[in-house]
């Protein structure tokens, strides 16, 4: 699944559109930056509810290729333009961490439909 497939996979909206259309190579679910850092996998897309400039950094460091907001948290407009610096794409969805990985994953042959 390419970074620009997200958009179509249900409720997330693009707000930072300025980004490579890497294929995903995993996905990573996490709040705790440190945790993201350590274990996020180059070429993946972050699933969380941080929704600010640090986690543009971390995820820059991780080699991370997307982000998704869930819950419908709002980002920060500095996080966005790290994000546009970085080449990151950032989505927001109205879906849970919980929902919103089941549906990364099972894109990206993860988890099988029921």
């Amino acid at each position: 699944m390419k970074v620009s497939e997200i958009e179509s996979l249900g409720t997330f909206t693009c707000l930072q559109g300025e980004y490579e259309d890497a294929e995903i190579q995993a996905g990573y679910t996490s709040d705790l930056l440190s945790d993201v850092m350590g274990n996020a996998a180059e070429g993946s897309v972050l699933i969380t509810i941080q929704a600010h400039k640090n986690t543009v950094a971390v995820s820059s460091l991780a080699g991370v290729v997307a982000i998704i907001i869930c819950n419908n948290r709002p980002a920060a407009d500095d996080m966005i333009e790290a994000a546009r610096s970085e080449g990151i794409a950032i989505f927001q969805t109205s879906g849970n961490q919980f929902d919103t990985s089941a549906l990364i994953a099972q894109h990206l042959g993860g988890c099988p439909a029921r």
